[in-house]
C-alpha cells in the first residue's frame, strides 16, 4: 500500500492495476481477492460478476452486501450491513487461502459520518460557539497583552467542540475495512499504514496481518466502472503510453534539507518527474508555476499530480487509456455521483482516467502518498496499484 495513513479517509480507484509490461512480484493473485457488492444497487452485482470473470477471481470470493444505495452512511450501518458481513464471509474464505485484497464495487457506500449528536449534546455545541463568539468580539477590542490569552480560550472551545461532534471518527468505507478483521482499534484520528514504505522500521499499532488491501471500482455511472475495467486489462498488455504530467507550485529545491508539510510535497512533485525521465520510461512535464495546468495543456496523458484547484477540476488532460493520476486537495473524492460536482476524482473519472486516488473528508496532506514513492512503485512494474 503507497497510502501512509489508515482512516485518512482516502480511496483507490482501482486493484491490480500493471501499468508495465513485466510480471508483477507481488502482485494479488485472482484467490487472494474477494469483491464486494451492494445487492441493492442498481448494476452493482452485475459489474461485481464482470471484473471476477476478467480477472478469473472464483465466483465464490463474490459477497454480497444489503447497505442503503447512498453515499454517506451512519456507522450504525456500517457495522450491522457492510462490516458484519464481510467478516463473516471472510472468516469462512481465509481458512483454505488466506484473503489479502477486498474490492468495493459501485454501490457500496462510500463514506461514514460522524454520529448524530443527541439534543443534550447540541445544545452544548451551541453554547460553546456562543462563547466563542463572545470572545472573538471581545478580541477585537481587548488590549494586545491580553490576545494571547483569548485565542488560547478559543482554541480550547473549539477542541471541546470536535470532541462532541465526533469528526475525527468520520472516514471512508475502504479504510475502515482494511481493518474488518481487526477486532479493536480507536475510531478517533488515523492509523500508520504497516504497509507504507515509509513505516516499515518502525513499532506500530498494527501488524501487517492485521490489514487487509482495499481498492474500489467505482464512478458517476456503471459504464465508468466498466471502461475502467476494460482499460486496465488492455494497458497491462501493452503497457501505458503517453506523458507524465506534474503540476509544481514552486521551483525545484536548491538544496536536500529535510522538509515538511507543503514543501515536501511539491519538491516530492520535481522527484518523480526526474526518476521518470532518468530511467527513460515516459516523457515528464513539469509546471512549477504557482497558476494550474491550462485547459487542454495536456495531451496523451499517462500519469499525473499536482495541486492545488479545491473541488474545481481542470480539464487540462486527454487522458490515454489506463492512465493514473491524483490531485493533492481537500476532499476530492467527497462525491462520486452528485451531479453537477467538479470534485477531481469525479471528473478525472468521467473524462477518461483509470485509476485515482483522494480523500472523502478533509485530510492531513500526509495521507497522500508522495508523488515521488507512488510514481517510481507504480512504474516499476512489481506492485500491483492496490
Amino acid at each position: 500500500m503507497f497510502t501512509p495513513l489508515i482512516r485518512t479517509l482516502m480511496i483507490l480507484g482501482i486493484i491490480a492495476s500493471l501499468l508495465c509490461k513485466i510480471p508483477a512480484a507481488s502482485a494479488l493473485t485472482p484467490d487472494e481477492i474477494v469483491v464486494v457488492a451492494n445487492s441493492r444497487a442498481t448494476d452493482s452485482v452485475k459489474l461485481a460478476k464482470y471484473y471476477m470473470k476478467m480477472r478469473a477471481i472464483p465466483p465464490e470470493h463474490l459477497i454480497k452486501i444489503r447497505p442503503s444505495w447512498v453515499e454517506e452512511c451512519e456507522r450504525d450501518e456500517y457495522d450491522i450491513n457492510i462490516a458484519a458481513p464481510i467478516r463473516k464471509a471472510l472468516t469462512k474464505l481465509r481458512t483454505p487461502k488466506l484473503i489479502r485484497g477486498i474490492v468495493t464495487i459501485y454501490g457500496v457506500p462510500l463514506k461514514i459520518r460522524p454520529p448524530t449528536l443527541d439534543f443534550d449534546d447540541q445544545d452544548e455545541v451551541e453554547k460553546l460557539r456562543q462563547q466563542i463568539q463572545r470572545l472573538q468580539q471581545n478580541s477585537e477590542t481587548s488590549e494586545k497583552q491580553d490576545q494571547p490569552g483569548l485565542k488560547e480560550q478559543i482554541k480550547s472551545l473549539n477542541e471541546q467542540i470536535e470532541l462532541l461532534l465526533q469528526t475525527n471518527s468520520r472516514a471512508s468505507v475502504d479504510s475502515e475495512l482494511a481493518l474488518v478483521l481487526t477486532e479493536d482499534y480507536p475510531l478517533e484520528n488515523w492509523l500508520p499504514n504497516p504497509f507504507f514504505l515509509g513505516f516499515r522500521d518502525k513499532e506500530l499499532l498494527l501488524k501487517r496481518n492485521q490489514v487487509l488491501i482495499v481498492s474500489r471500482l467505482d464512478g458517476p455511472k456503471p459504464q465508468t466502472v466498466r471502461r475502467v475495467i476494460d482499460d486496465t486489462i488492455a494497458t497491462e498488455r501493452t503497457g501505458l503510453q503517453g506523458t507524465a504530467y506534474f503540476d509544481a507550485r514552486w521551483k525545484k529545491p536548491e538544496t536536500n534539507t529535510q522538509k515538511s508539510g507543503y514543501a515536501l510535497y511539491d519538491a516530492a512533485l520535481h522527484s518523480a518527474a526526474a526518476n521518470l525521465i532518468q530511467r527513460g520510461q515516459l516523457p515528464a512535464v513539469v509546471d512549477e508555476r504557482p497558476e494550474l495546468f491550462e485547459t487542454g495543456s495536456c495531451p496523451d496523458a499517462a500519469l499525473y499530480s499536482g495541486w492545488y484547484s479545491l473541488g474545481n477540476y481542470v480539464d487540462a488532460f486527454d487522458w490515454s487509456p489506463g492512465s493514473v493520476g491524483f490531485h493533492i486537495a481537500s476532499s476530492e473524492c467527497a462525491t462520486l455521483k452528485r451531479e453537477g460536482s467538479q470534485v477531481w476524482c469525479k471528473r478525472m473519472l468521467e473524462e477518461g482516467v483509470a485509476a485515482t486516488i483522494g480523500p472523502v473528508y478533509e485530510p492531513f496532506v500526509q495521507a497522500f502518498p508522495p508523488p515521488d514513492l507512488f510514481f517510481s512503485k507504480l512504474t516499476e512494474g512489481y506492485l500491483t496499484l492496490g
